[in-house]
């Protein structure tokens, strides 16, 4: 039941008033104030409508807050931490950008200040002062005729190994002429694999050809473990022949044989004169390469063998007559010790070989 008021509000909406210029309807009603109310009406629908979205978009927001929040809290501390560090980052951008470029004016005011110094000054430490490099006529090919008997983990030792020879050489006093023969087979894809740069390798020749086709016969000097000539000097003239081979052992006098159906020249390096090893007679490549390069720079095999050798070969200088230095000064030492026993003195001639790790 409404209030008296508004039923009388209500009904003086509906009495035409005499200012009303509508006209009168069938019902007693004005046209004008029925259009008025009709866009009452209207307007009432329009703000509740307004007031509804309003309330959804509100509803909205919150919840969009409540998802923050709960992301915000799902994240951990340490994920927390990385966000902000990963904001700083991006905010400190050009802050970044400017220090680097103020660096590098100061490096390029240094440069033209090191250009201005007169030539007597000191060099910069962090360049080496270059020696006097006097290249020699001698040749070292490394044979790689036996890629077929190794396996691919030996294949990438000696690989290994070449490259070393390569680097020694080329900082070397007196570098040799390098030869790489028979390049090919898996060596080759290791190179190609390993070390595509080896294509631009300077002061070297390589060939796929046998070394006896890059090389005259009568030139050649096989280095070979198993030979009976002991080298004394090396003849600037000669091309000596270091095997390409890691096998453990496994072909035992394989380059001997070689170098015997060639009809070429041979000889072992004299190792036995000055040195008494623990280990294995055995050298990699690069040893015996290295060797060579420092016979040629203090003309002493003594001092090349000490230069080179590994710590882990445990090599012992000996005198000329074959007895081993650190035994005979603790025989001297000794004046009740017995009389040379075999122990003291060179043991039975062991091969040297240098194709072997």
């Amino acid at each position: 039941m409404q209030p008296v008021g508004s039923l009388q509000r209500a009904a003086n909406k509906l009495t035409p008033t005499a200012s009303c210029q509508g006209g009168i309807s069938e019902a007693g009603s004005c046209h004008h104030c029925l259009s008025h109310m009709a866009d009452d009406g209207e307007k009432g629908e329009g703000s509740a409508r307004q007031h509804n979205e309003n309330g959804d978009n509100d509803k909205k927001n919150r919840s969009s807050n409540g998802e923050s929040a709960a992301e915000n809290q799902a994240l951990s501390k340490r994920q927390r931490k990385k966000l902000l560090k990963q904001q700083k980052w991006e905010e400190d951008r050009d802050l970044r950008k400017q220090r680097r470029k103020e660096k590098k004016q100061q490096r390029r005011l240094q440069r033209q200040n090191r250009e201005v110094e007169p030539e007597g000054d000191c060099q910069s430490p962090r360049k080496r002062p270059r020696r006097e490099v006097t290249p020699s006529s001698l040749r070292l090919v490394v044979d790689c005729s036996f890629d077929s008997l190794m396996l691919i983990k030996d294949v990438r030792k000696l690989h290994k190994q070449i490259q070393r020879c390569y680097a020694e050489n080329r900082r070397a006093v007196r570098p040799v002429q390098f030869y790489l023969t028979s390049l090919g087979g898996q060596l080759k894809q290791s190179m190609d694999e390993k070390d595509k740069g080896w294509v631009n390798w300077k002061d070297i020749t390589i060939k796929t050809d046998h070394y006896c086709e890059v090389v005259a016969k009568e030139d050649l000097v096989y280095l070979t473990s198993d030979s009976p000539d002991v080298l004394e000097e090396l003849d600037q003239k000669k091309a000596y022949v270091i095997g390409g081979l890691v096998d453990h052992n496994h072909h035992k006098g394989i380059t001997f044989e070689r170098a015997k159906e060639l009809g070429i020249d041979h000889a072992q390096l004299p190792l036995n004169s000055f040195v008494k090893m623990n280990s294995r007679k055995v050298l990699a490549v690069n040893h015996v390469f290295e060797i060579i390069l420092a016979f040629l720079e203090k003309g002493s095999w003594k001092e090349a063998f000490f230069t080179v050798l590994p710590q882990r070969k445990g090599a012992v200088a000996v005198y000329q007559d074959g007895t081993i230095i650190q035994e005979k000064e603790e025989k001297d030492s000794d004046t009740d010790s017995d009389p040379d026993t075999p122990e003291q003195t060179e043991t039975k001639n062991e091969p040297f070989a240098s194709m072997d790790t």
